[in-house]
């Protein structure tokens, strides 16, 4: 893989993250969280350029529904899980 392609899977790979960080619910944001590294892991020994650039794609996709998700998700509150409350960390 070209450093400069390598360079742009990571740099997705941590907007993926970063965004999904922004859930305000634990059980979106865990299950994205795990799903994105999960994804990548099963998918860093791909060597295929038309593969990469497929797979690139479809992260980008994924990126913007992740960051509509949040945006809608921050407009209506809910409480928070007992698994989130200070007292248990």
């Amino acid at each position: 893989m070209a450093a400069s392609s390598r360079a742009q899977v990571l740099r997705l790979y941590r907007a993926l993250l970063r965004e999904s960080q922004r859930f305000s619910s634990y059980n979106y944001r865990t299950y994205a969280i795990r799903r994105i590294r999960d994804a990548f892991r099963e998918n860093k020994n791909i060597k295929d350029s038309g593969k990469i650039e497929e797979l690139l794609n479809k992260a980008k996709a994924n990126l913007e529904v992740i960051h509509r998700q949040v945006t809608i998700g921050q407009l209506y509150s809910t409480q928070k899980l007992v698994i989130e409350s200070p007292e248990n960390t």
